[in-house]
């Protein structure tokens, strides 16, 4: 019996952000994801950073699950022409498919949706709701303000010195690949 190929659920901008290594950071980790035949597990959007991770992997015939709530659907262009594609009521719904549907979770540049998705799971893991890999793509040092936003809360006592291990840091595109295969082959 075969296992089933990991799926990663990727939070990202619904823009493109600032800097044009926001997009090239986002197609390459959707081309790294179909070429390692991961499953690329989204918010099913065709704009910004979203789109960009989803059609890469398209292009690259890598599998694509997407969730939306209905509310975003106009807003965020939903995407159908995924592999698999749901449409959810609330964004509360959105964040618990994609989770359950994933094997891992990455946070690639955004803004407050991906920082209110990565929380949530970070949270979730802390109160030992689950023990997934959770990887920051911190693309030209996009994520350092977060990194010393969770170092300060460990140093002034609001959560244990553990909460900084449930984050995996990466820098590249390659070293996000590399953490991942280790914690799939783990």
């Amino acid at each position: 019996m075969t296992q089933p190929r990991p799926s990663v659920c990727v939070f990202c901008g619904s823009r493109l952000g600032a800097q044009p290594s926001y997009e090239q950071a986002a197609t390459e980790t959707g081309r790294m994801l179909a070429h390692r035949g991961w499953r690329l597990v989204y918010g099913a959007g065709d704009v910004g950073l979203m789109g960009a991770v989803a059609r890469a992997t398209q292009q690259a015939q890598g599998e694509t699950f997407g969730v939306i709530p209905e509310h975003l659907f106009s807003r965020e262009v939903g995407k159908r022409d995924l592999t698999s594609y749901i449409v959810t009521e609330t964004m509360h719904e959105r964040k618990k498919v994609m989770f359950m549907n994933s094997d891992a979770i990455v946070l690639l540049p955004g803004g407050a949706g991906s920082l209110d998705e990565i929380f949530e799971v970070l949270t979730w893991r802390q109160i030992g709701l689950h023990k997934k890999p959770i990887f920051i793509l911190n693309t030209d040092g996009y994520w350092e303000p977060l990194r010393r936003l969770i170092e300060q809360v460990i140093i002034e006592g609001f959560a244990d010195p553990s909460l900084g291990t449930f984050l995996t840091w990466a820098d590249t595109v390659p070293a996000l690949e590399a953490a991942l295969d280790a914690a799939f082959t783990a």
